[in-house]
């Protein structure tokens, strides 16, 4: 097991550079997030049509994934920036609280008897995903020095698209296997449901490895901790979440913008694709059919599609990011999401959904690493983990405006299909990719990729080495 160096180079000292396989560790336990909320972009809508729910009731069912993350991350995280422990460190008790029970709702999930029960349970889910999910992109700000920030979260990105792309083929690899795709009105197929099995235990593992491979550093000044420590409630933690939204930092008020129009545009994917490919490409809105079972699976195949180039991407982007600037490669990423999604309308096969989400893996790439590199050189190392929390309320809250939004506008206008959305998805994103040129990224990166994973220097010495694992 890994154990905690005994001083910490945070605040003044210099961060030590970590090898290849540190970074690999850290980040491994992102592979078994991504199982979870892979699980729930692709199936949720299905499970919720199999549930018996309407196409415009599906996103106020939604909403409970997005205002669960809007009031759990940035608690969890002001909370982890005041936890130590000499054995568990500070993130790597968050990690493994979430990993039980994410694990836990995802085996309950997909035997929901009714919408009421599924819409709780995805609530109760999505909840404990971000309160794993939290504190690892903290931990790239912890551990690893400015200039190896990129690669940490796009090491992030390269699990992400790992675990996205076995998770998403589950339901069709267990339909070839053998395993039952259909089922009666009111009943969720086996092939969902021995996927959420498989999801869950991946999702515990995964996270299991990081917690026990990887170490962290303490607080700098412990007395200065303990003294703070103390005064940690759940309603100080509220209460900071609200006083870090109108103190954040530029760099943050900027990428809000570019945030919001960039995960309404995912959400409107996430929510409606499912219902588009079954009409437009399967042509069957009857939610207990072969056909429309056959479009869920197919879904899950084009998502595993986008995680792959996602995955294969992230290995790139580090590389990209340092020759053109942060800002031009995550506009250039985002509007090739935006005409991905633009595409899916003048598609005539569902094989030609593969190309559009090309478009939308190199988008993903840089929507889970970018920002968050941004941002990690702009704001204090000791409260990384909040910020990063308040942060995330500009992913949740254009989730929470389509969800409660979108119904609205298609009951307004009857004659709009989930094809129009998932089009408009893609216009939206377009347009945060143009907002991003008018951040503030003022930091001198140095991104070479083969320097970035070497092992540590002696030259850093002045500051303790992290252990490796035993």
């Amino acid at each position: 097991m890994a154990t905690s160096v005994a001083a910490a180079p945070t605040g003044t000292r210099k961060k030590p550079r970590l090898s290849f396989w540190q970074i690999w560790n850290m980040s491994f336990g992102f592979m078994g997030i991504q199982f979870g909320f892979a699980l729930q972009n692709a199936n949720t809508s299905r499970i919720f049509s199999n549930l018996g729910a309407n196409a415009d009731d599906i996103p106020i069912l939604w909403v409970a994934a997005p205002l669960t993350g809007l009031l759990v991350q940035p608690i969890i995280g002001y909370m982890s920036d005041r936890t130590w422990s000499p054995r568990w460190g500070r993130r790597r008790p968050f990690f493994l609280i979430g990993a039980i029970l994410a694990s836990l709702a995802m085996l309950i999930m997909p035997n929901s008897p009714s919408l009421m029960i599924a819409g709780g349970m995805l609530w109760i889910m999505d909840a404990s995903i971000n309160i794993s999910m939290e504190p690892f992109r903290a931990f790239v700000g912890d551990k690893l020095p400015g200039e190896q920030h990129t690669t940490g979260f796009a090491m992030q990105s390269f699990f992400i698209g790992i675990g996205a792309v076995v998770a998403s083929l589950l339901p069709t690899l267990l339909t070839s296997a053998g395993v039952a795709n259909e089922a009666p009105a009111g009943i969720v197929p086996n092939s969902v449901k021995y996927a959420y099995y498989l999801g869950a235990a991946a999702f515990f593992l995964c996270v299991l490895y990081t917690v026990l491979t990887s170490d962290e550093y303490p607080p700098e000044d412990m007395e200065a901790f303990e003294r703070e420590k103390k005064s940690v409630t759940l309603a100080q933690g509220v209460k900071e979440t609200f006083t870090g939204v109108l103190h954040m930092p530029k760099v943050m008020k900027q990428l809000a913008s570019v945030q919001f129009f960039t995960w309404f545009g995912l959400f409107c994917m996430w929510i409606f694709m499912t219902l588009a490919v079954a009409k437009h490409l399967y042509h069957t809105t009857d939610t207990s059919s072969k056909s429309f079972n056959e479009a869920g699976n197919f879904v899950g195949n084009a998502f595993a599609m986008y995680n792959g180039v996602s995955a294969a991407f992230s290995l790139l982007l580090p590389w990209i990011a340092r020759k053109v600037s942060r800002r031009l490669t995550h506009m250039l990423c985002l509007a090739a999401g935006g005409l991905g999604l633009i595409s899916v309308a003048f598609i005539t096969e569902p094989w030609m959904l593969y190309v559009s989400m090309i478009g939308v893996g190199v988008a993903w790439t840089s929507i889970l690493s970018v920002p968050y590199a941004m941002l990690a050189g702009a704001i204090p190392s000791h409260k990384m983990g909040h910020y990063m929390g308040v942060f995330n309320a500009f992913i949740v809250t254009p989730q929470v405006c389509a969800s409660l939004g979108l119904p609205a506008i298609m009951k307004a206008f009857p004659q709009l299909d989930p094809l129009n959305v998932v089009v408009l998805g893609g216009v939206l994103m377009i347009i945060g990719g143009l907002l991003t040129l008018r951040v503030a990224d003022d930091e001198k990166i140095r991104l070479p990729l083969a320097d970035d994973v070497q092992p540590q220097n002696a030259a850093y010495d002045a500051g303790p080495q992290p252990n490796p694992a035993v």
